[in-house]
């Protein structure tokens, strides 16, 4: 009989197994693409390193990760330098990272921060030199390479979306020598010539060395002072240069910015159908306010005959209140006439005269004393009813007493 297999606990197991890594993966350098990128509050950072047939978790802690003049990103293509240990918890496999540095030439990753760091401060990347793009553009400029899959992916997605679109290619080389410059001329070429309505700029996916023609400083200007909006379409969507950063609108991909620039026929009915939704409610709300208004203005609305009536009655019934305010002020008068009356009667020299009282008259001079007379003179008497003549024969002066 065979002797029974040791057996060991997980616990043990896994102790084992980390000896073993750790003693013969002491220094290790691997090459990847960082994908599942993390990096919380406690400072380290996690990621998955992987290629084309397996990953491995890895994971830099903050005394590390602190050296670093970059930040990780998901997508890019890193040399990772540290230990392999065996993180027993999991039971997996992680490479505890001590150094990162981009794949290529280093010092192209470290370009790429600093132009991003000095355009940035120049306000190239701000929202508020973003254009819009045009909601049905009749012409779109692509500056790319003639012959790249670029250029097919563009037209097959235009043409399959819409018919009619006019495509305007201006072709540069993408990649390599004075291929920034190429990219340049392309782009001042279309906005000199006027006619394109959006621009589309760029080219397939590739490394940071392939790609470097867009991280160029003279690009990005160029791209900002395009007084056409710019769409950059560089790589894959995990590709990232500085073109994207200043472009009016970033799309991952080729294809999905000629998707951006230009909606399906669906798209447009969708929303054709939509404005006319919106349209025709519009003008139900409209029509029904107005016939409201109509029915206000109807109710308000008389007749001339009506109006006319109207105003006979008022007519009548001011010159009712006219007569009996004038009637009012007859009598008032009357009454106040018969007072004025009765005074000047009780003042009448009349009826002085009906006492027995008479007025004597010299030339047409009331005489008030005898002194005013002498023998012989004419006077006249008047009496309350007639008059008379008479000729003084004898005066008598009034006596002291």
């Amino acid at each position: 009989m065979s002797e029974p297999a040791l057996v060991l606990t997980v616990s043990r197991l896994s102790e084992l197994l980390k000896e073993v890594v750790e003693e013969n993966f002491l220094e290790v350098a691997v090459e990847g693409e960082i994908s599942n990128f993390a990096a919380p509050s406690s400072g380290h950072f996690y990621f998955v390193l992987k290629d084309e047939k397996a990953q491995i978790r890895c994971v830099m802690f903050r005394p590390f990760n602190r050296l670093l003049n970059f930040v990780p990103e998901n997508g890019l293509q890193v040399v990772c330098k540290g230990r392999m240990s065996l993180y027993s918890q999991r039971g997996e496999l992680q490479l505890l990272v001590e150094g990162l540095q981009v794949c290529g030439s280093g010092s192209l990753q470290e370009a790429f921060f600093r132009l991003k760091e000095k355009l940035g401060e120049e306000g190239l990347f701000a929202e508020e030199h973003k254009q819009p793009l045009p909601a049905m553009p009749r012409t779109i400029g692509v500056v790319t390479s003639p012959t790249g899959a670029a250029i097919r992916d563009i037209i097959q997605v235009l043409s399959r979306r819409v018919a009619g679109v006019r495509i305007l290619v201006c072709p540069a080389r993408v990649q390599g020598e004075d291929a920034g410059r190429e990219i340049c001329q392309a782009i001042a070429d279309l906005n000199r010539q006027g006619e394109a309505d959006v621009l589309i700029v760029g080219r397939g996916g590739g490394s940071l060395e392939d790609l470097w023609a867009f991280n160029e400083e003279e690009v990005a200007r160029a791209i900002f002072k395009s007084s056409i909006p710019v769409v950059s379409a560089v790589g894959h969507e995990i590709d990232f240069t500085i073109a994207d950063f200043v472009a009016d609108v970033r799309a991952p991909t080729p294809s999905a910015a000629a998707e951006m620039v230009m909606k399906s026929r669906l798209e447009y009915e969708a929303h054709l159908d939509h404005l006319a939704v919106r349209l025709a409610s519009r003008i139900r709300v409209t029509l029904q306010y107005s016939q409201e208004r109509l029915g206000n203005l109807r109710g308000r609305l008389r007749s001339p005959q009506e109006k006319l009536a109207w105003q006979r009655q008022c007519c009548d019934d001011f010159f009712r209140r006219l007569s009996l305010a004038m009637s009012h002020r007859i009598d008032a008068g009357k009454a106040g006439l018969a007072v004025c009356a009765g005074r000047l009667e009780s003042l009448s020299p009349l009826r002085t005269l009906a006492r027995g009282f008479a007025v004597v008259r010299k030339d047409q001079e009331i005489i008030r004393r005898a002194e005013e007379l002498t023998v012989g003179d004419l006077v006249n008497i008047d009496f309350s009813v007639g008059a008379a003549k008479a000729m003084v024969r004898e005066v008598f002066p009034a006596s002291e007493d």
